[in-house]
């Protein structure tokens, strides 16, 4: 049954060593609104790991606060304006954990954990170096041809947290098409978080989004422009100019300083 919460008490379910999963894709539709309620609360979490297909602008401010410990992510960084300033400057400094993972590494890994299984077969990474990255990653023989197979680990995901652009009064919530792996992580999580630009009465199949049966989904709530400085199509788009600022101060050092200014804005 979904419940209609505020950004504040969902992100107050976030508890230390959880693994969070944050949707969207590089810079579009991504939950900036939540992060924000997060990094607000009095006593932040600890030690969290940060999955995410694609990671950004949020994911950089959460990795710059320190409540991740874990990175399991394709790909960090605030695309074609460079390289996210705070993980690549904690990365640097061994001051964070980085998993190797690829596209089909991640996939697998959470389709296993959708299907109750330990691990996914593949034939990928094989005749790699990847495996020398990721021990825990293993290989299996299959008992029908005898090829080496790799086998990814399920990965158990806490908390998946996705922005939207609308949920009806069932609790159904429609996202646009630029999915990214939204729809596995609704069945891959323990808890699904979604915020949503606006609420309906009732939402239709489109052509142009994706809708996410109110079963999926476990805490809805309203955050208008709740993407912003990232893109939510067709509502708004990139915020090019806030994300440069984002960069200048991270170079100048005065991430604490942008964080505070941050917090402060209203959603």
């Amino acid at each position: 049954m979904t419940h209609w919460i505020d950004l504040k008490s969902s992100a107050d379910c976030i508890q230390d060593g959880m693994t969070i999963a944050i949707g969207g894709m590089t810079l579009y539709r991504r939950p900036v609104a939540w992060t924000q309620a997060l990094l607000r609360r009095a006593s932040r979490p600890r030690d969290l790991t940060l999955l995410a297909f694609t990671a950004g602008y949020e994911c950089d401010l959460l990795v710059g606060a320190g409540v991740i410990r874990t990175i399991r992510s394709c790909y960090f960084g605030l695309e074609a304006f460079g390289l996210a300033p705070m993980f690549t400057h904690k990365a640097a400094h061994g001051e964070l954990r980085i998993l190797e993972e690829t596209e089909t590494s991640l996939v697998l890994g959470l389709r296993a954990a959708i299907s109750g299984v330990p691990f996914m077969p593949s034939q990928a990474w094989i005749g790699t170096d990847l495996p020398r990255l990721r021990p825990d990653v293993q290989t299996v023989t299959d008992p029908y041809t005898g090829q080496t197979l790799t086998a990814f680990p399920a990965i158990p995901v806490d908390v998946a947290v996705i922005h939207a652009l609308a949920a009806d009064s069932a609790g159904n919530v429609l996202i646009n098409t630029n999915l990214g792996i939204d729809p596995e992580l609704v069945y891959a999580a323990d808890r699904v978080i979604v915020t949503v630009e606006r609420v309906v009465e009732k939402l239709e199949k489109s052509v142009d989004g994706l809708l996410i049966p109110g079963a999926g989904v476990d805490m809805i709530a309203i955050a208008p422009n709740g993407a912003a400085p990232t893109s939510c199509y067709p509502d708004y788009p990139l915020r090019g100019s806030i994300l440069l600022d984002y960069i200048e101060a991270c170079n100048r050092g005065d991430f604490e300083k942008y964080l505070i200014d941050f917090l402060d804005e209203p959603r």
